[in-house]
This record gives C-alpha cells, sequence and structure tokens, in this order.
C-alpha cells in the first residue's frame, strides 16, 4: 500500500498495490498494522457503512463531534466521486482549508479523513457505491452539517458553477441544504 499526504497532512490518500492479469484483478482493501504504521497512531474502526449514489447527489459536510467524533476511510467500488474533507480544528494552521480527491472503482483510491473533519462527496458517474469504515458508531444527537457552498471554505466542485445549484435541485437531503457556514458552527 502506498499512502501520501494531502495538502492538508491529517488526510492521506491510501493506494493499494493491485494485482492484474486476465482473469481480473486483486488487492488488500485493508490491513490494520500497515494502516497504522502508514498514519502514525492507532485506530479502532467500529463500524462500516455502504451507501449509492446517482449522478448529481451531493452528500456532506457531515461530522460528529466529540466525545463522538468519527475518523473515516473511504473508498469507492463502483463509479467515481468527488470527496472532500475540511480542516474544523480551530486551532489548526489550516481551520477551513480543504481537499478533494477523485475516488473512483478504476483509481482505487482510499481517502483517510480523521476526527476534527468535515466530510462530503460529490458522484460524478451515473451512479456510485461508497464504502467508508467509521472510528466511531453514527450518534445523530452529536451529528453536525457545513453547507456544501459554504463562502467561507470556498469548496471548488467539478461542475461549471452556474449548473450546479441547478443539478442539485432534487439531489441534496434537506439535513444538507440546511447546513450552517464554517464561521457559525459548532467544531473540534
Amino acid at each position: 500500500m502506498k499512502v501520501t499526504d494531502t495538502p492538508l497532512p491529517e488526510v492521506k490518500v491510501v493506494e493499494p498495490l493491485v494485482l492484474e492479469d486476465e482473469r481480473g484483478f486483486f488487492f488488500e482493501s485493508f490491513n490494520q498494522k500497515r494502516f497504522e504504521e502508514a498514519i502514525g497512531y492507532s485506530v479502532t474502526f467500529v463500524q462500516d457503512n455502504h451507501s449509492k449514489s446517482t449522478k448529481g447527489v451531493l452528500r456532506g459536510l457531515h461530522y460528529q463531534l466529540p466525545p463522538k467524533a468519527q475518523g473515516k476511510l473511504v473508498r469507492v467500488v463502483q463509479g467515481e466521486v468527488f470527496d472532500v474533507a475540511v480542516d474544523i480544528r480551530k486551532s489548526s494552521p489550516r481551520f477551513g482549508q480543504w481537499v478533494g480527491e477523485i475516488l473512483s472503482e478504476d483509481n482505487k483510491k482510499q481517502l483517510w479523513i480523521p476526527e476534527g473533519f468535515a466530510h462530503g462527496f460529490l458522484t460524478l458517474s451515473e451512479t456510485a457505491a461508497f464504502l467508508y469504515k467509521t472510528t466511531e458508531y453514527y450518534t445523530p444527537q452529536f451529528e453536525q452539517c457545513i453547507l456544501w457552498s459554504d463562502p467561507v471554505v470556498k469548496i471548488e466542485w467539478p461542475v461549471v458553477p452556474y449548473e450546479f445549484p441547478i443539478a442539485l435541485g432534487q439531489t441534496l437531503s434537506d439535513k444538507d441544504k440546511q447546513g450552517v457556514s464554517l464561521k457559525f458552527a459548532k467544531t473540534f
């Protein structure tokens, strides 16, 4: 496995070693020991989630507050998404900065998003199946949402700007439509 820092060094791109031949492919999608060695600390995953989305669906920017903060190891097994992490740690010199990465069934990349970061993604393919491991159980009373279009964060979603809100008209959940600006959000 190859692990690469992003411009937010706590967020990592994880690329498996893929063995391919005429029969197909094989790769180790997760190895606890190698993962911990790569990120430099112990992590315990407690829940696996699977979602499927259609083209133009945006989910996020979600996170949970302490003591139920979640780290996430995310990947796409079918389709393609633009995956985003936002630093929401007030003490961080990178507070409010974001990083985005294309995750797809073809590139087999994963993104490690530790506690203290909000997470979201935009589905780029006709459909996308998204799998992720979390370090804490889903706990709705600790869940928070920052608005996908927050003018403070300024995420550059990979769509022509004037088309984006139109595309999201039917594909954004009520919860995500009600996200708040980072300047008003409860953060770390």
